[in-house]
C-alpha cells in the first residue's frame, strides 16, 4: 500500500510502499476513502525539519543539554553518530483519516466489515486505529465532509474549555480549518463571534458564515477595543512566532474573561496585562480526555459518562452530528480534492489552499502484508535471519550491528518504519504479519525486538516453527511466560537454540576480566545511573514492559551470575520511598550465588546525567577489579595486567558476531538454557521482594 511521510532531518515529503498492518487487538484496519491535510500542523512539522540542526537545538533546549551530557560520557563522535541516526528516521503525516472496516481486531465491539467510520489515522491507503480513536459516520455526513471530524474535535474541546454561555462574545483568532470551524461551533451555542485573522480571503469565508471578521495587526489597545468592544473570551488558533497574538488577546478581553489557546503561538505572558484584568489562561490538549492515556487509547477502556462526559470520543460523535443537522458548515473549506499520488504540492510554502483533501483510489488489498523491497538483492547464506520490531532499539542499535549479517525480512505491525529500516539496511522484504516470516523454510534465525510483552509469544511461535531465536532482554515480564518458552523448547520438533540479549557478557572488557578472575568467589557491585524515563513510557506499564527493574536491570542480574560463573540462588531488593510511593526504577538488589559470591545492583534513575552510567567492582581473593563505563578496566593484585584503556562497546556486536558463528557451525546454543531460566527467574524474585522487602528463593 501507499503511505505519506516525511524524513525528520531533511523535511523531504515521501509517498512509500509499505504493507499493510494487521488488525491487531482492540484494533479497527480501515480502507481509506478520505483524508484531510490538517496544513498548520503538518506544514510546521515539514517547516522544523527543514531547519538546520541550529534552529532545531534552539527550538528544544531540554534535549540540547541531553547531547551535552552525552558527550561528556560518550565522546563526541559516539554522540553525533546517535543524534543523526535519530533525526534521519520517517515520520507518518496526517491524523484525519475517513474510510471503512475491512478488518475487527479481537476484543472490538460495535462495529461491523463495511461501516463507514472517521479516524486519527494517517494518510495511508489502509490504517490501523484503537477503536477508541474510531466514530462511525451517520449516513447523511459526505466522505469529503465527515473527514473533518477529527480536526473538528481540536476545536470543539477548546470550545468545552472555555465554556461559554448562551448570547456570550467571544472572539477567534485565526482563521484557519480549526478556526473556522470553532466559528460555526460557537454559533451553534448562541454566541456572538467576531473573527481576528490578517488573511483577507479567510476573513471573507468568515464573512460568509455570517460572522464580523477584522485584521487587527499592529493596532493599538486603543484602536482594536474601537474595532470589536470587549469579549468575554478568547479562543486562540492560530498558528505563529508572533508574541503580539497573546498580548492581543489580552487586550480585547473583558475583565475577568477567560482565553484558550488551542493553536501554537510562543507563550511569553505580560503579568500585568493578565494581573490587572485577572484574565484565566488555559492550553487545550488535543480531542479532550482520553489522549495520549495508553489506557484509554491502546487498551480502549472507556472513562466512565457520569465522570468523565466529553472524551474524545464522543467529541468525535458530537462533530458528525454537528455535521449532520447543518450546525458545522465544511465545504466552503474544501479548497481542493486531490489524488494521493499527486501529494508533492501540498506542503509547498506558496500553497494557500484551506482544506486540501486526499482521495484514495487505489486497489490496496488486505492480505498484502509482506511487500519487496525493489533493487535489493538476496543471496542465502548458512545463517538467513529475519527481524522482528523496528523501534529505537532495532533502529539505534541492533541493526547497525548487523550490517554484513544475512537479513531476509525486517516486520513492524504498522509497516511504516520497517519499510524505512529495509531501506537503509538493503533488506529484501517487509512484512507487518510475523507469521509470514516463521511460514519461510529458508530462515533459521529469528531475531525479536518487540516491546517486551510481546517477547514469549513471538518466541515460543518461532521455536515450535524450529527456528533459532534471538530475543532482546527481558525474555518473559512474568513466571508464566518462562513456562511458556521453556516447554517449547524442550519440545521443539527440531535441534534449535534460544538466546536472550544480554550483550554485556560479550564486551571486550566483560571477557578479559572474566578470564583474568577465574570463576573464584568474589564479591561484585554494579552502580547503573539510568538516568530518568517519564512515568508514562511504556516500559514503566506493568502489561507491557514489566518495569525497569524487570526490563532493564535484567542486564546486571544476569551479568553477575556471568562473572561468578555461578547460578543466583536468593535475591533481596529494597527500593527508597518517595511521597509515600515506592520508586521501582530506583533500587538495590542483593544476590546470593550457589559457589558463596554475592553481588549488588545499584539501579537508580535520580542521578546526573553526566555522570557515568555503569561501574562495576569486583572484590575476590585479595584481588580489585573496577570496570568504569566499558572504557576503562583496571586491576589491582593481578600479576602482569593492570588497565585495560579501549571504547570496545558492550558487547551488541560480538554477541551477534558469535550467534551467526554458533549457528553456521552447528556448535550448539551460545547461551546456555539453565543461564537463561536463572537470571530470568532472578530477575522476577528481584520484583517481587521489592514488594515484600524479604529474601526470595530462585527457583
Amino acid at each position: 500500500m501507499k503511505q505519506l511521510a516525511q524524513n525528520l532531518r531533511t523535511g523531504e515529503t515521501l509517498l512509500l510502499d509499505v504493507p499493510v498492518p494487521l488488525a491487531r487487538e482492540g484494533c479497527l484496519l480501515i480502507k481509506s476513502r478520505k483524508s484531510l491535510v490538517s496544513a498548520g500542523t503538518e506544514r510546521m512539522l515539514i517547516a522544523f525539519s527543514k531547519a538546520g540542526f541550529l534552529f532545531k537545538a534552539r527550538q528544544q533546549p531540554d534535549k540540547l543539554r541531553l547531547v551535552i551530557d552525552k558527550i561528556r560520557t560518550d565522546g563526541f563522535w559516539k554522540t553525533t553518530r546517535s543524534v543523526l541516526r535519530r533525526l534521519d528516521q520517517l515520520l507518518p503525516l496526517g491524523y484525519c483519516n475517513m474510510g471503512e472496516v475491512v478488518a475487527i481486531g479481537e476484543s472490538v465491539e460495535g462495529f461491523t466489515i463495511g461501516d463507514r467510520v472517521i479516524s486519527n489515522g494517517p494518510h495511508a491507503e489502509m490504517v490501523c486505529v484503537p477503536v477508541n480513536l474510531v466514530a462511525r459516520v451517520p449516513d447523511n455526513v459526505p466522505d469529503e465532509e465527515a473527514v473533518f471530524t477529527v480536526l473538528g474535535t481540536v476545536g470543539l474541546h477548546g470550545v468545552r474549555l472555555l465554556a461559554p454561555a448562551l448570547g456570550e462574545r467571544v472572539a477567534v483568532v485565526g482563521l484557519g480549518l480549526i478556526g473556522l470551524m470553532v466559528v460555526d461551533i460557537l454559533r451553534a451555542l448562541g454566541c456572538e463571534v467576531i473573527g481576528v485573522e490578517p488573511d483577507e480571503s479567510r476573513r471573507q469565508i468568515a464573512n460568509e458564515k455570517g460572522i464580523v471578521a477584522v485584521n487587527l495587526a499592529n493596532s493599538t489597545e486603543a484602536l482594536i477595543r474601537e474595532q470589536i468592544g470587549e469579549m468575554d473570551g478568547v479562543i486562540i488558533t492560530a498558528s505563529s512566532k508572533s508574541r503580539h497574538v497573546i498580548s492581543m488577546s489580552s487586550a480585547i478581553c473583558r475583565k475577568r474573561g477567560k482565553i484558550v489557546l488551542i493553536g501554537d503561538v510562543p507563550l511569553h505572558l505580560n503579568r500585568t496585562d493578565f494581573y490587572s484584568k485577572e484574565l484565566t489562561f488555559q492550553v487545550s490538549c488535543s480531542y479532550g480526555p482520553g489522549r495520549y492515556d495508553h489506557t484509554y487509547e491502546g487498551r480502549g477502556i472507556d472513562y466512565p459518562l457520569p465522570y468523565v462526559r466529553w472524551t474524545e470520543n464522543r467529541n468525535f460523535h458530537e462533530i458528525l452530528r454537528l455535521l449532520g443537522n447543518g450546525s458545522l458548515r465544511v465545504k466552503p473549506l474544501i479548497s481542493n480534492i486531490v489524488p494521493l499520488e499527486n501529494y508533492s504540492g501540498i506542503y509547498e510554502k506558496n500553497n494557500r489552499s484551506l482544506g486540501i483533501v486526499i482521495d484514495y483510489s487505489g486497489r490496496c488489498e488486505v492480505g498484502e502484508t509482506v511487500i519487496r523491497n525493489p533493487g535489493d538483492a538476496f543471496e542465502v547464506q548458512k545463517v538467513v535471519a529475519a527481524v522482528i520490531g523496528a523501534g529505537n532499539f532495532a533502529c539505534m542499535t541492533l541493526l547497525p550491528c548487523l550490517r554484513g549479517k544475512c537479513i531476509k525480512y525486517i516486520a513492524s505491525s504498522g509497516g511504516l518504519k520497517a519499510a524505512e529500516l529495509a531501506a537503509k539496511y538493503g533488506i529484501p522484504l517487509v512484512a507487518t504479519d510475523y507469521r509470514e516470516i516463521l511460514a519461510d523454510n529458508e530462515v533459521n534465525l529469528v531475531i525479536i525486538a518487540t516491546q517486551h510483552d510481546h517477547h514469549v509469544s513471538i518466541t515460543a511461535d518461532a521455536i515450535r516453527a524450529g527456528k533459532h531465536v534471538f530475543v532482546e532482554k527481558p525474555l518473559s515480564i512474568d513466571d508464566w511466560g518462562i513456562t511458556q518458552v521453556k516447554s517449547a523448547l524442550q519440545n521443539a520438533l527440531f535441534p534449535v537454540s534460544l538466546t536472550v540479549g544480554f550483550n554485556r557478557r560479550y564486551a571486550p572488557h566483560i571477557t578479559r576480566l572474566r578470564e583474568l578472575l577465574e570463576g573464584s568467589p568474589m564479591n561484585v557491585v554494579i552502580n547503573v545511573n539510568a538516568g530518568y524515563v517519564s512515568r508514562n513510557a511504556w516500559i514503566h506499564d506493568n502489561a507491557r514492559g514489566g518495569g525497569r527493574l524487570v526490563g532493564e536491570a535484567c542486564h546486571f542480574i544476569d551479568l553477575i551470575a556471568w562473572l561468578a560463573r555461578s547460578s543466583i540462588t536468593e535475591v533481596c531488593t529494597n527500593t527508597p520511598t518517595f511521597n509515600g510511593q515506592m520508586s521501582s526504577d530506583n533500587a538495590s538488589v542483593l544476590l546470593k550465588l550457589a559457589n558463596g559470591s554475592t553481588g549488588a545492583v545499584h539501579y537508580f534513575s535520580n542521578g546526573h546525567s553526566s555522570y557515568p552510567k555503569e561501574r562495576i567492582e569486583i572484590h575476590s581473593l585479595g584481588r580489585t577489579m573496577i570496570l568504569d563505563d566499558y572504557k576503562i578496566l583496571r586491576g589491582y593484585g593481578f600479576e602482569g595486567f593492570s588497565e585495560m584503556k579501549v571504547n570496545a562497546g558492550k558487547g551488541h556486536r560480538e554477541q551477534f558476531d558469535r550467534l551467526f558463528e554458533c549457528i553456521s557451525i552447528g556448535k550448539g546454543p551460545l547461551m546456555p538454557p539453565e543461564d537463561i531460566w536463572n537470571s530470568s527467574l532472578a530477575t522476577l524474585a528481584a520484583r517481587d521482594s521489592m514488594w515484600t522487602g524479604s529474601w526470595v528463593k530462585v527457583p
